[in-house]
Formats: C-alpha cells, sequence, structure tokens
C-alpha cells in the first residue's frame, strides 16, 4: 500500500475559526481534523463525563471563534428551539424558543432516557416509536454553519435563519433572530444541504435538486436546478406516499464544496458538480461541471453527505456511498478526468475512480447500506455498518434505523463493522485497506484525529455505549471508554474533536463531553 496523503481541506476564512464550525466540520465534510487526540486506555470514564439537557433532536454542535475576552460557545439546534453553551464550562447560556418542534420538556426528556435503559424486549421497542413519533418525526434543520461573524445558519423546511448574539460580541446575550431568508418563489422543495463558499457566501440545496448561492445579508442570491431533476417533485411525494414519512427524497443528503467553486450533491441516480463562479452558478461542462450516474439497484440512492478527497497537487475525488444492494465506496474524479483513464468495468460512468464492495469483511454479505457519511481522512475511506443485526417480525424494512438509532446497544439490533478503502496513487486504484467486524457502531458517524492516526466512533459493548478507537492504517480495536446508558447514544452525530481534544457529542436529548483527565 503507497504511503497516504496527508492534506487537510484548506480553511475557509468565513467560517468560524475553530474545529467544530459547521456539521462534519469543514466545507470538505471529511470529518477529520487536525487536533491530537485521546488514545486511551481502555476503561469507564463515567466520572469524567459533562451533560447539558438542551432538547432532542440536536445532531452536532458548533463551535464559535474566540470573543475579545478570549471566551467561546457552543451552538446547537435542538428540535423546537436553539440553544448557546458557554465552551469552559458547558453552562447553558441562553436558549430561543421556536415554534418548529416539540416543546422543551425535562421531565419527558429523562422519562424517555429511563425507559431506553430499563425497558426489555417488545415494550423496549414500542418506546422507541414513540420516542421517535415525538421527537425525530418531520425533523428538519439536521445541518448548520457559524460563520466569522457569529451567524449560525440553520436551513428549515420553507426558509433559512441566521441567529446570533443580541448583543454583539456578548457571549452571555440572549440569542435573536438576526435575519430570515425565505425560500424564492421558483425555488421548490424542502431545504436540506448547507455549506459555505469559500468567498463567503451560503451555498444551500433542496430535495427537489434546487442550488442556491446566498449571499449572507440575505440581500441576494442566484438560484439554478440540477440536470435530470425534471420529475423530481413528484418523485419525492410518491416516496413519501409510499414510505409513509419523508427522508427518502429526490435528494436528502447535505453537499461538499471545495475552494474553486466546486459544489457537489447527490440526487437519487447521479452525483453532481455545480460551480459557482463568483457571479453565477452553472452546470455546464465548458465552466467545470458535470453530472454523472452511478449504481442504483435498490432504488434509494446515496444515503451519505458526500466529501472531499485530495487537496493540493494530490489525486483529487469526490467520495461517496452509492445505491447498491451492499453499499460500495465510490470515488469520482472531481475535476478533469485523466486523459488515459479508462472505464472500470462494471461501473455506469468513466469518471468513477474506484470503488469498494463495503461487505465488513464478509463476501457473501446480501445487503447492507449506510446512511452515515463516509469517514475520509488522506487517501483512506471508511464505513459502518449500520444495518441492525435483526428486526422483530412485522415491522417493515423502512422502520430499521429506528432500532441502531434508539437501540443499537441491544445484542438483538447491535450492528458489527467497519470497512476502509485506500487509494493508492501509483497504481490508480482504491484498495481494500481493512475491515473490523468485531467493532460495533450502530449510528455514529466516525471522525479521524489525523495527528493520533486514530479513528473514533461511537459504539457498544455489554449494553453501554461506548467510544471506540482504532487504528486508521490497520483497523485494529487500540482502546474503547465505556460511557454508560442511552444518555450517551449519539443518535446519528459524530465524536467531534474541540480544541483541547475532548470528545463533545449529542445525545437524544442533550450535548455530552468527556472532560480530560
Amino acid at each position: 500500500m503507497a504511503s497516504q496523503s496527508m492534506q487537510l481541506a484548506p480553511r475557509n476564512p468565513f467560517l468560524a475559526d475553530s474545529e467544530s464550525s459547521m456539521a462534519h466540520n469543514d466545507p470538505a465534510q471529511q470529518d477529520a481534523v487536525g487536533i491530537v487526540g485521546p488514545v486511551g486506555p481502555t476503561g469507564s470514564v463515567s466520572d469524567r463525563l459533562s451533560y447539558s439537557p438542551v432538547g432532542p433532536g440536536c445532531f452536532g454542535s458548533a463551535i464559535s471563534s474566540a470573543y475579545s475576552d478570549g471566551r467561546r460557545v457552543i451552538w446547537v439546534n435542538p428540535r423546537g428551539r436553539i440553544a448557546k453553551l458557554d465552551y469552559d464550562t458547558m453552562e447553558l447560556l441562553a436558549t430561543l424558543e421556536l415554534d418548529n418542534g416539540p416543546d422543551y420538556d425535562l421531565a419527558a426528556h429523562e422519562a424517555g432516557l429511563e425507559g431506553l435503559d430499563s425497558l426489555t424486549g417488545m415494550d423496549a421497542v414500542m418506546h422507541a416509536v414513540s420516542l421517535s413519533a415525538a421527537y425525530l418525526t418531520g425533523v428538519t434543520g439536521v445541518y448548520y454553519v457559524l460563520d466569522c461573524d457569529g451567524n449560525y445558519f440553520v436551513g428549515y423546511q420553507d426558509h433559512v435563519v441566521a441567529f446570533g448574539d443580541a448583543v454583539p460580541g456578548d457571549p452571555d446575550s440572549p440569542i435573536v433572530v438576526r435575519r430570515r431568508f425565505e425560500r424564492p418563489p421558483e425555488v421548490t422543495g424542502s431545504f436540506v444541504g448547507i455549506n459555505m463558499s469559500y468567498d463567503g457566501r451560503l451555498i444551500v440545496s433542496t430535495e427537489n435538486g434546487w442550488v442556491l448561492s446566498v449571499d449572507r445579508d440575505f440581500t441576494s442570491y442566484e438560484a439554478i436546478q440540477l440536470r435530470h431533476s425534471e420529475g423530481a417533485e413528484e418523485f419525492t411525494s410518491a416516496r413519501f406516499a409510499e414510505l409513509g414519512r419523508g427522508g427518502h427524497s429526490w435528494m436528502r443528503k447535505s453537499l461538499c464544496v471545495d475552494d474553486a467553486g466546486g459544489i457537489y450533491l447527490p440526487s437519487n441516480d447521479h452525483m453532481h458538480k455545480v460551480v459557482w463562479t463568483g457571479t453565477r452558478l452553472s452546470t455546464d461542462e465548458s465552466d467545470g461541471a458535470w453530472t454523472e450516474p452511478y449504481l442504483n439497484e435498490n432504488g434509494f440512492g446515496c444515503g451519505t453527505t458526500p466529501c472531499l478527497m485530495g487537496f493540493g497537487d494530490e489525486d483529487r475525488f469526490v467520495v461517496f456511498g452509492d445505491g447498491a444492494n451492499v453499499v460500495n465506496i465510490t470515488l469520482m474524479w472531481r475535476d478533469d478526468i485523466p486523459e488515459d483513464w479508462k472505464q472500470i468495468s462494471g461501473t455506469l460512468s468513466r469518471r468513477i475512480a474506484g470503488f469498494g464492495r463495503a461487505d465488513m469483511g464478509n463476501p457473501n454479505l446480501e445487503e447492507i447500506q449506510t446512511e452515515q457519511s463516509i469517514t475520509v481522512c488522506g487517501y483512506g475511506a471508511m464505513t459502518v455498518n449500520n444495518e441492525p443485526a435483526s428486526i422483530p417480525e412485522g415491522f417493515p424494512p423502512g422502520a430499521k434505523r429506528l432500532f441502531v438509532f434508539w437501540l443499537g446497544s441491544d445484542p438483538a439490533y447491535r450492528p458489527l463493522g467497519l470497512h476502509k478503502y485506500e487509494w493508492n496513487p501509483e497504481t490508480r486504484m482504491l484498495e481494500h485497506a481493512w475491515a473490523n467486524n468485531q467493532v460495533s457502531s450502530p449510528n455514529s458517524v466516525p471522525a479521524v484525529s489525523m495527528p493520533s492516526n486514530t479513528v473514533y466512533t461511537f459504539g457498544t459493548r455489554d449494553g453501554q455505549w461506548t467510544i471506540e478507537g482504532l487504528n486508521w492504517t490497520t483497523g485494529e480495536s487500540t482502546f474503547h471508554y465505556l460511557l454508560g446508558g442511552a444518555r450517551y447514544n449519539a443518535l446519528g452525530g459524530t465524536p467531534q474533536l474541540d480544541i483541547q481534544g475532548r470528545f463533545i457529542w449529542s445525545g437524544p436529548f442533550g450535548l455530552n463531553r468527556l472532560e480530560n483527565r
């Protein structure tokens, strides 16, 4: 195996000056950071856990730039409210109640956690069903961006809001709505993805295939429809009627951007590169844009936010999971395809540079999909198994995420496996690196500390939730921290590393942090 590329994405100066200014950390969406992370030892860390109850359904946090007095704050967007915490103490500084989710009810949240920890069998299943119905049905605003001016942008169904401090520069001041961007009349579909271009504009997308470049003061915007999006609205409506819920629309994941104006988005059958020229959005090949098909056997398409691999003079790709019955980690050349490149047999596009069957080391596996973004660091790309080990009789396959999200610590549903591939620039092939089928990562998006050469995820052992550490090069399990019960379930989140190298993550009803020794 050739040595790994070791460059991180260039820092975007318009984002908050921290390692976690947006979902998946930065515009490249790799979930890789240059912060030194913990390396063990294995054991219980219950005495080092801090918890702040903020509300349900927040899937990550954003850390601000330093204020004039050196302090920082943490922004989170649980359902029905926005919350701001002190970075040093985890003290709740301010909340702003919204009308887009359930009322905050600490007693109900604590009862929900207690039920997850105490109930078993079908009682536990029905409890999980009730929690999903109460707190995750119709969830919006999953993705967020915190900019260098303290604007916390969240995209909801038909609008984008810029939240901020009521008194600029005062971290203790209340939260206010600074401004609101309404979905333009020509644009259809709920807002889904949000990112920040390197010239300081919000890039947002909708489920029906619209992409917008919006000035951060909301005074101007440009909008364009993706290619092949004719009928996207009908597709989204039909899929909602088929499943009885949202979440499987024509375009259902966020987007990544590069520092040259490239915007990368997956629709149900294609990966798209749209180009922001600095004045307009383009889908024209003459501007460097492209649209290419990928394998979609199951009809549900890509379930991962795409991310970037390769920077500077390295080979450069966009990475995502396709719609094969056994998902493939897929690399597409994101710029010009090398002139001598020959299309790989079995692929639908010459732009595909590599695809690796993520079977978790089991070549006989017949089905596995992932709803977690591919984790990329250097030339390595890794995904996890979040297919439940079983589901009770009578539950439709569309309900299987319920079991790994709420009940992933139950051995009956606990999935096993992480699988990594690595691009070899010498052979120009995506090669199998390792598969670990002993560690569980039921619902977490793993993250990598590049200097520690360690990938972290939230797992389970003996009914407890854990933080798992694996060697990024070999896949060997190097340590695990025992956390405890359902309070520490990441519920689809990621083990973010803050500036001090502490783990911070959102649980079902609050924000957790593992303090350093």
